[in-house]
């Protein structure tokens, strides 16, 4: 057998299938010699013919139980020893030869019914070990016939004189066993070349199977769509790695459950989909909002195919989906882009139209205020006026905050300073409650930005407000600033609070967003224009009665200074 062919086989695993086989043969050879010895201490003398007959059979007795002790030794062999299956099965044949050669010698017969034995420890062998173990038995057979053939005409036997044969039997006999012996062995060799060939087929064909379902496995599992298989049920049979990314829930979590865990009712969208596949129409796509497994909302858009037997016969869903979380962000951030700049457009013509007479307003007031005796309730209506053009002013501020930012100053800050500042203002500050609790998560080392101190400074403070409204019975905000990777620091403000709608959520940044906290809506509008001017980000995740956490990544010191070299 060929290097490559052996070489097959291992990786196979022909060796064990070998192991298998040579238990079979050796339960064989065992139940064999037990049929021997029935035979010899059953078969009674009447029935044998004779004393010959019976001493005929008496002789096989040795042998049979010289073949169980080799059973047994060939059992504790294959069972402990290291030596391959091929030279324990060469070893076995070898022995095999020798008992069958006794056998026909006891018989003390040219015709022995034994030497048919010969033929099946040729073709045995063949089929093991391949084509040249088959002429090597066939050859072997032949000579140890041929010698126990000779042994009987000179007389070798247990107890018995030679026997009488002329010297034209004694050469038929042995030569057209030896012949039939060299036969079988040709046959047997070229029967294993077949096998082996079969063999080599089976397991190259085994092989490429193998490896084109791991190349199919591979390119599931690599691509970066999610892809869910179901059955007609819609419970689910399989999920790669990109869905279980994108949803959050392993393998073993989904598997056998509805898919309208991640997609909601989709029966209506399958209907429409096996029909567009009936009438050879592109897959529909459809869009659903998916709730992982960490409590997050995102956005899939999925369309569904049908999965078909060899038959043609539908037994499933392919269901593909992608994540369109950030590009749907994407769009709505272009969208509020266009709004702002709308409103920006807007509020610089008319903030300087509005200012002008409040000022005049005010100032009016304050004269008749300090010149007229006014009596309680006028004096009151006068304070409520000042108040007022007071807040408005502060509106028309944040107005012009927001429509023409200032030019920011960026330099380098360790942007701990300001959070701290933050939270020692905001501990003095009427709107914080004794039932409102302030951590602050900040590391040892400095975490250095180029920025604009007074610009995050005013994030640090909106966002805080904005967190302390959204708990007016108490709770606790946490602010925690770490380093993510070489080049992003990431500020994260938490809080206990109400919470917020997904399409709050969604308008968070719009100017005078109608807010739940109170405000001119102004001020995360503000933020979000002084994160995307450092070069940041800014993320939101509220759910309604489970508080808001609003994460901000901005460039540090290290990333940034490059990008503004350039």
């Amino acid at each position: 057998m060929s290097a490559s062919v052996a070489d097959a086989l291992k990786r196979a695993g022909a060796e064990d299938l070998s192991r298998r086989w040579l238990r079979i043969l050796i339960a064989g050879r065992g139940g064999a010699a037990m049929l021997l010895l029935g035979a010899a201490a059953l078969w009674p003398a009447t029935l044998a013919g004779g004393g010959a007959e019976s001493s005929r059979l008496s002789g096989t007795t040795p042998v049979a139980l010289i073949a169980l002790g080799l059973s047994a030794a060939y059992a504790l062999l294959l069972r402990f020893s290291r030596l391959t299956t091929a030279a324990q099965a060469a070893t076995q044949f070898a022995f095999d030869l020798l008992l069958v050669t006794w056998l026909v010698w006891a018989t003390g017969s040219f015709y022995s019914p034994y030497s048919a034995l010969y033929i099946v420890v040729i073709s045995v062998a063949g089929l093991f070990l391949g084509a040249r173990a088959a002429l090597l038995a066939a050859v072997g057979c032949a000579v140890a016939y041929t010698a126990a053939m000779f042994g009987l005409m000179l007389g070798l036997t247990a107890g018995r004189g030679p026997v009488t044969a002329t010297i034209g039997e004694a050469v038929e006999a042995v030569g057209l066993n030896n012949v039939a012996f060299l036969v079988v062995g040709l046959l047997a060799a070229q029967l294993a070349r077949r096998q082996t060939r079969s063999e080599v087929r089976m397991i190259e064909a085994a092989h490429a199977l193998a490896s084109l379902r791991e190349l199919h496995e591979r390119i599931v599992e690599s691509i970066r769509s999610g892809v869910i298989t179901t059955d007609l049920e819609r419970r689910v049979f399989t999920i790669n790695r990109a869905a279980e990314e994108m949803t959050g829930y392993s393998a073993e979590d989904l598997r056998g459950e509805d898919v309208s865990i991640l997609f909601g009712d989709i029966r209506g969208h399958i209907d429409e989909s096996l029909r567009a596949a009936d009438a050879g129409q592109p897959s529909p796509r459809f869009e659903a909002d998916c709730l992982t497994a960490e409590g997050f909302r995102v956005r899939l858009g999925y369309s569904i195919s049908p999965l078909s037997s060899e038959g043609g016969e539908t037994t499933g869903l392919v269901i593909t989906f992608q994540d369109l979380t950030d590009v749907r962000a994407m769009e709505e951030t272009s969208r509020r882009q266009e709004r702002l700049s709308a409103v920006g457009r807007v509020a610089a013509g008319i903030a300087h139209e509005i200012r002008n007479p409040l000022a005049a307003m005010r100032g009016s007031i304050q004269v008749l205020r300090s010149e007229i005796e006014a009596d309680p309730a006028q004096a009151e209506l006068m304070e409520i006026v000042l108040r007022e053009s007071d807040r408005l002013n502060r509106i028309i501020t944040d107005f012009l905050t927001y429509a023409r930012p200032r030019q920011v100053a960026l330099v380098e800050t360790d942007l701990r300073e300001p959070l701290r500042e933050t939270f020692a203002l905001l501990r003095h500050s009427p709107e914080t409650s004794d039932g409102h609790g302030l951590v602050e998560d900040l590391p040892d080392e400095p975490l250095v930005a180029l920025a604009d101190a007074e610009g995050v400074k005013q994030v640090f403070w909106n966002l805080a407000r904005n967190a302390l409204r959204a708990m007016p019975t108490g709770g606790t905000l946490r602010a925690e600033m770490r380093r993510e990777g070489a080049g992003t620091i990431r500020i994260t403000f938490a809080d206990t609070g109400r919470g917020m709608s997904p399409a709050q959520v969604e308008r968070l940044f719009e100017p005078f967003t109608s807010s739940t906290t109170g405000g001119t809506g102004l001020g995360l509008s503000i933020v979000y224009q002084i994160v995307r001017d450092h070069g940041g980000t800014i993320n939101v995740r509220s759910r309604e009665g489970h508080g808001t956490t609003i994460t901000i990544e901005l460039p540090s010191a290290a990333s940034a200074r490059p990008a503004q070299a350039i």
